[in-house]
């Protein structure tokens, strides 16, 4: 026999009888779900709320209106400047004078208080922006038990995973 037709058979003998080295084997298989906890999380935020109400407001109103007629006052001046024309002893033009200006004094103040003022009531709409904080649950994932050949598992999820659960299955070789 030829030397490389012996050492080709004999190499690949060698490798027939060698044991095999795989790598894990791997499948999809389905686990039944026994159970599945929603997990619940208590969230807090803000938001605006407006409130509005009616309150009734107050305004002062003036009658008699801001005259500006001199006449209290000219009229208080002339009656002023006769009493203490009649008054004055020694002195009549200073006694006028003096008269004059304090009667023009009482007669602008008594204009004056002719003048009254009522008060008036009006429905007014005010309102205002607060923040208010709310809470709520707020759906976070889900606790689920399931089993696969007779053993129990648990694992958390972001989503319902209805009857079955899809598991991969792996096998790999101990030696």
């Amino acid at each position: 026999m030829n030397n490389r037709l012996l050492l080709t058979l004999g190499c690949m003998s060698a490798l027939a009888f060698q044991p095999a080295v795989a790598g894990p084997y791997e499948r999809q298989d389905f686990a039944k779900v026994v159970s599945a906890t929603p997990i619940y999380e208590q969230v807090a935020y803000t938001r605006p709320s407006r409130e509005c109400w009616v309150e009734t407001v107050a305004y002062e109103r003036e009658h008699g209106g801001k005259s500006k007629s001199a006449t209290p006052m000219l009229l208080g001046a002339v009656i002023g400047g006769a009493i203490g024309h009649a008054v004055g002893k020694n002195d009549r033009r200073s006694g006028t004078a003096i008269g004059a200006v304090l009667g023009g004094s009482i007669g602008n103040d008594m204009g004056k208080s002719r003048r009254h003022s009522s008060v008036e009531y009006r429905d007014e709409e005010r309102c205002e922006t607060r923040q208010v904080r709310e809470y709520e649950e707020r759906l976070m994932g889900y606790d689920v038990t399931y089993r696969y050949h007779g053993e129990t598992y648990t694992t958390r999820m972001d989503h319902k995973p209805g009857k079955r659960l899809p598991v991969a299955v792996s096998v790999t070789p101990i030696y």
